[in-house]
């Protein structure tokens, strides 16, 4: 009992300290969790240390009871060299392996999704684990938190959902958030168990959720906890409380989990007032020396040439296994061939998506996936494309390598936030990579309008933390998909629609890899040069064969990002003249970063302007003589010649 009142005094401690020093400007900002303690404390001490958890602001009792070294969490809290994040991110928004702690990020509902991937995990290992994840009551209101409660339930994933209902998302009371009398009742919608207690009451928080996480350990399920708890402070200490009735603050005052724990104890005679005195002057000492001394440390000093290799996990790729002679293959089988060999080789590899098990996907490219490596391992989702990006990066935390199936391309936009906020960041943020890869089905010339045609990889092409791959022939689509999955960061695997069964090609047999971030010569001539991708390479291929007297040299960039600088510098050489094609409308487009880059590094061996070529600036229509004249195809031909003739 004592060992408790240490734990939550602890923190309690420390934010007095913090608060000090924010007053004192030795601090750019805190999130209080003060009035909160019971449940981050309760609930971390009543789990096995190896379970993992993602906490969020206001639970400085998970560090604390995690044992993080003082020192270290004070650097972290000041922005130093030595903290976690080294400086580049602020309070609580990092993780720790060591420790079983994922960092968070800003948005919040997305960590629910990335526990779930955690819980699979374990469960494809058999290992009786559970996860816990925090939110606010602000944070149920997002769309995250129905994906994620929604995955687990299907999936009897064993997460522990635990709501810190505090009464207020920054400012919004309850009754301007949900309609629901208590958000435990969301509980019964999803089909788990549910458990409203007391947030303040110490025991009744460590009780709670050694009971649950000791029946989840046996009979893996998810379970909802909401804590009834108060925010005493404000959002963050300069938002104040104005908006709190006096009546209400002083109501929850009487129920503080500190002081409530402390009376507890002093009245079973477990603690005297003189020891009480004597833990908390130890405890303030310690934590005053402590934090001095993470004062005194340097601040984090800028070095780019360190801050731009952190994005990435280092990775050297292996010798790219034996290709053999092949066969003839169409790109869409060169891609299942090797998504099957990426399976075969990767024993610790899931693949998720919609409709890709017994259906075998839209395009059937998963199709006999399911009978050779079973339902564990090829996974159909629910209709949640955050919850499964959140999910894949939880898979990798957890040691496994995993692929997504985004159904097209275009649906991308509904994971977004997990692709460039919690994939893109979390290696650079604290140490975390995203063993992930991530297939889109993208492009037009197939006649399926808006929604289902769009080219989406200069969105994503800006976003540092991601590598981008777009193959043009079947050979490049199969060695390029095996490159990704052995690769541990991020990687955006964009495959044509319309090449699908169009193009053939050879294709090597057995299990190779074709080295990201190298881009390909398809040919090469000394009047004009051509830098494109994706179908853009075959647009290039049918014009040049219309026109055998143009010697062009014609690079297929295959990878976006990063981007082969030495090879586009090459191409300019060959020729003097340049022109960059891209389906992906023109404004914006990866066309515009290219001349940007040969304007300012090649702009002495250039002979004439650089064109872009690149479909219009609406969306792409449906019908076929639209959507013929929306594409760069349809103007390609007429500015190659007017390069030319320049």
């Amino acid at each position: 009992m004592l060992s408790l009142y240490q734990s939550i005094l602890t923190p309690r401690l420390i934010e007095e300290r913090m608060l000090l020093a924010l007053r004192q400007g030795k601090l750019s900002k805190w999130f209080s969790g003060i009035g909160q303690e019971a449940i981050s404390v309760g609930a971390t001490l009543a789990l096995d240390e190896d379970e993992w958890i993602l906490p969020l602001h206001r639970n400085l009792g998970v560090f604390t009871c995690r044992n993080l070294p003082l020192q270290k969490l004070f650097a972290q809290l000041l922005g130093k060299a030595s903290g976690y994040s080294r400086g580049r991110d602020r309070s609580f928004h990092f993780g720790s392996r060591d420790h079983h702690i994922v960092g968070m990020i800003s948005h919040l509902g997305p960590q629910l999704c990335v526990a779930d991937g955690i819980a699979l995990a374990h469960r494809l290992r058999r290992q009786p684990k559970v996860t816990m994840v925090f939110s606010g009551e602000g944070g149920t209101s997002q769309g995250d938190f129905h994906e994620a409660l929604n995955l687990a339930s299907v999936w009897d994933l064993p997460v522990l959902f635990v709501i810190e209902n505090n009464g207020y998302a920054l400012s919004t009371p309850p009754t301007q958030q949900y309609r629901c009398k208590h958000l435990v009742d969301r509980a019964q919608a999803y089909g788990m168990e549910g458990h409203q207690i007391d947030g303040n009451d110490l025991l009744l928080v460590h009780r709670t959720v050694q009971e649950l996480t000791r029946s989840m350990r046996e009979q893996p399920r998810p379970v909802l906890l909401e804590c009834l708890t108060f925010r005493m402070r404000g959002h963050e200490e300069a938002s104040g409380t104005e908006y709190v009735p006096d009546e209400l603050s002083l109501q929850w005052a009487d129920k503080d989990p500190v002081l409530q724990f402390e009376n507890y104890l002093l009245r079973e005679k477990l603690l005297s007032p003189e020891q009480c005195e004597s833990i908390r002057a130890q405890l303030k000492a310690r934590i005053a020396e402590t934090f001095e001394a993470a004062l005194l440390e340097p601040v984090a000093q800028p070095n780019a040439k360190r801050e731009t290799r952190d994005v990435y996990r280092a990775f050297v790729p292996g010798p790219g296994g034996e290709a053999h002679s092949g066969q003839e293959l169409r790109y869409v089988d060169a891609i299942a061939d090797g998504l099957r060999l990426a399976m075969q080789h990767h024993f610790n590899m899931v693949f998720m998506g919609q409709d890709v098990a017994e259906y075998g996907g839209v395009f059937k490219i998963s199709k006999g996936l399911l009978e050779e490596f079973g339902a564990e391992r090829v996974r159909n989702t629910p209709l949640c494309e955050s919850a499964i990006v959140g999910a894949t990066l939880g898979l990798s935390i957890a040691g496994l390598k995993s692929m997504m199936e985004m159904q097209f391309a275009d649906f991308a936009s509904c994971g977004f936030n997990q692709i460039i906020n919690n994939l893109a960041k979390s290696h650079y943020r604290w140490g975390q990579n995203a063993d992930v890869v991530i297939r889109f089905p993208t492009g037009g010339s197939v006649g399926a309008g808006p929604f289902h045609s769009q080219s989406l990889e200069a969105t994503f092409a800006h976003v540092p933390g991601l590598k981008i791959v777009y193959p043009a022939f079947p050979d490049e689509a199969k060695g390029l998909l095996l490159a990704a999955v052995e690769d541990p960061n991020p990687v955006l695997y964009f495959e044509h629609k319309a090449l699908y069964r169009r193009l053939k090609g050879p294709v090597p047999d057995g299990y190779y890899t074709t080295p990201i971030g190298v881009a390909r010569k398809v040919r090469r001539g000394d009047q004009v040069s051509i830098i494109t991708y994706g179908l853009g390479v075959h647009w290039a291929l049918e014009v040049l064969d219309a026109h055998p007297e143009i010697r062009a040299t014609l690079l297929d960039l295959r990878t976006l990002l990063p981007l082969d600088v030495e090879s586009i510098v090459a191409a300019v050489k060959d020729s003097g003249k340049v022109l960059v094609l891209h389906e992906d409308t023109l404004t914006g487009g990866i066309g515009a970063e290219v001349s940007a880059l040969i304007a300012q590094h090649c702009f002495e061996y250039l002979d004439g302007p650089i064109v872009r070529c690149g479909s219009l600036d609406t969306p792409v229509p449906f019908g076929k003589e639209l959507e013929q004249d929306f594409l760069a195809r349809a103007r390609f031909e007429q500015q190659l010649l007017e390069l030319l003739a320049y």
